[in-house]
């Protein structure tokens, strides 16, 4: 019996491992490839994203696979490379502070496809994830107890049998198991096609100069797509409008062909092309009718697909698994209940449907090569108010706000029930380190009284529920666990209680998402058969 199968180990299924590994989770992923992913793509990790990886002890090695990029940054739009006009569409960092360093545990992270991949495997095997690639989902069946699963090795042709409590798709947008499952989907279907180019060039380099953008619009009415660097030197990645709908097939898109079209995108005739691989893709809007059906979950592309603009997919999906991972434990551990695993549809598929709206718009401002039949106008795209501002409504949330959007006009991170808890710089233990990394395998009570009537009440709470639930008092000195005078100048704030809503003797309970799942603004008569009333109320217990 495992208690948990993966069925896809791309970006989302790796993730799931990580996460469900560090949560002490037993599980396996089955990929039907034969390896990862050697293609360069899906490269822009938010944020949100890389606080998750930060917090399960991954971003350093996955900034060290990135170290080719990390001094590439924007958007670029240009007709042509040589002599054309240029414009940049989303800032450089040519120098100060990034824009989230002062509201995040850690910053986005440009690291292709390619290179996270190896990254998130080796992590996940380390932490004893039963990782197998060249192996495929032939069939499942449910029952009461479970789901039953024949699998089959690719390269040797036999088949066997695996028994899981829960069954995780995370098996791309044509998913097969959400095609068995007979779910259906809703959206705009298809908005164009691509087929992505991988090519060598030395002299590309010598073109581009010190533009080190992360990606550049080609808009020229010959050498039209996009152009993405990865490693700045002489390995590039081009990305040309595909149109099957007049008869354009992928033999279209021969080698002289491809090397003419990045030629004149380049504006140089003679400019040395090697192409390497070409894979079609396909952007789309669409969005699965359902999340879950028993015991078998939809996570990233099977769940949900999106136009590449802000790089959207990649991030939604692997936030899919974060918010999915600790639920599934709770049930399995026994501390939550069944009904706690509905909230993931009901949260994540909201914020699906306003990133797709989000990234729609995004093309359309961006003129994305390829994409005509997007609409102007709509609301804003900031990368940082879709990354992190978030909000979730449903019963692992008590007290949130029904009247507000999924997805805000503009970044508000005030704590609010239902959305992403606040960083602060805080010393713990003498470490400096962020309230978010506080966030992963526990509920957390945030309070700020120094004589400890939550820590109290948590701990009662944590007993009678049999849940795990730890408590900090966050204040300025010695006898608070968390001392905010470490926050002096380093984001956030040194005021927890104004941070996070609440007055000095209130407290904000976070999940283990690190999403607020509820907050009181003052101390109330019974803290300890409050916080136990909240909390069996989130786990629907």
């Amino acid at each position: 019996m495992v208690p948990v199968l993966v069925v896809g180990g791309s970006l989302v299924g790796l993730s799931a491992s990580v996460f469900l590994g560090r949560l002490g989770v037993s599980h396996m992923v089955a990929e039907r490839r034969a390896a990862t992913s050697e293609h360069p793509r899906g490269r822009g990790n938010n944020m949100r994203t890389m606080e998750l990886f930060r917090t399960a002890g991954v971003e350093a090695d996955i900034r060290k696979a990135a170290a080719n990029l990390s001094g590439n940054h924007g958007i670029m739009q240009t007709d042509r490379l040589t002599g054309g006009t240029s414009r940049w569409l989303s800032a450089r960092l040519t120098g100060g502070k990034p824009p989230e360093k002062d509201v995040c545990s850690t910053l986005r992270c440009a690291c292709s496809q390619n290179d996270l991949e190896p990254v998130l495997l080796d992590h996940a095997r380390r932490l004893g994830g039963d990782v197998r690639f060249g192996t495929e989902l032939i069939s499942f069946t449910e029952d009461q107890d479970g789901v039953t699963c024949e699998l089959r090795e690719r390269e040797s042709g036999r088949t066997y049998s695996v028994r899981t409590a829960y069954l995780l798709a995370a098996d791309g947008p044509r998913s097969p198991v959400r095609e068995r499952l007979g779910i259906g989907q809703s959206g705009g279907g298809d908005l164009f096609h691509n087929v992505s180019v991988t090519f060598r060039s030395k002299r590309l380099a010598e073109v581009v100069g010190d533009q080190r953008f992360l990606v550049c619009y080609l808009n020229g009415t010959e050498g039209d797509g996009v152009l993405l660097p990865v490693d700045n030197e002489e390995k590039w990645v081009f990305h040309i409008p595909w149109f099957p709908e007049r008869g354009q097939t992928l033999e279209h898109f021969t080698d002289t062909r491809v090397a003419d079209h990045v030629r004149a995108a380049a504006g140089v005739r003679d400019l040395d092309v090697e192409v390497t691989g070409r894979a079609p893709w396909h952007a789309a809007d669409r969005v699965a009718d359902r999340y879950r059906q028993g015991r078998v979950f939809l996570m990233g592309d099977s769940a949900h697909e999106m136009p590449p603009t802000g790089a959207f997919g990649s991030n939604t999906g692997i936030q899919d698994a974060h918010n999915l991972a600790w639920k599934i434990t709770g049930v399995l551990r026994g501390w939550a209940d069944e009904g706690l695993l509905a909230t993931y549809e009901d949260e994540r598929r909201p914020v699906a449907l306003a990133t797709i709206s989000r990234a729609i718009e995004q093309a359309a401002r961006e003129e994305h090569p390829g994409y005509a039949a997007a609409q102007g106008g709509g609301q804003s795209t900031d990368l940082m108010t879709v990354a992190l501002g978030y909000r979730y409504l449903s019963t692992a949330v008590s007290g949130g706000d029904t009247e507000a959007p999924t997805i805000p006009a503009d970044l508000r991170l005030e704590a609010d029930p239902g959305t992403r808890a606040p960083h602060m710089t805080v010393a713990q233990n003498g470490e400096t380190r962020s309230t978010v990394d506080l966030y992963e395998r526990s509920f957390v009570l945030l309070s700020g009284l120094a004589d400890g009537p939550w820590a109290a009440a948590a701990r009662s709470a944590a007993a009678e529920l049999d849940v795990p639930l730890v408590s900090y008092r966050v204040g300025a000195g010695q006898d608070f666990d968390l001392d905010t005078t470490a926050a002096q100048g380093a984001g956030g704030g040194t005021d927890w209680a104004a941070v996070h809503g609440v007055t000095a003797q209130g407290a904000v309970l976070v999940r283990p998402d690190g999403i607020v799942a509820w907050r009181c603004a003052d101390l109330p008569a019974d803290p300890a058969a409050e916080v136990t009333r909240v909390l069996a109320g989130l786990l629907s217990r």
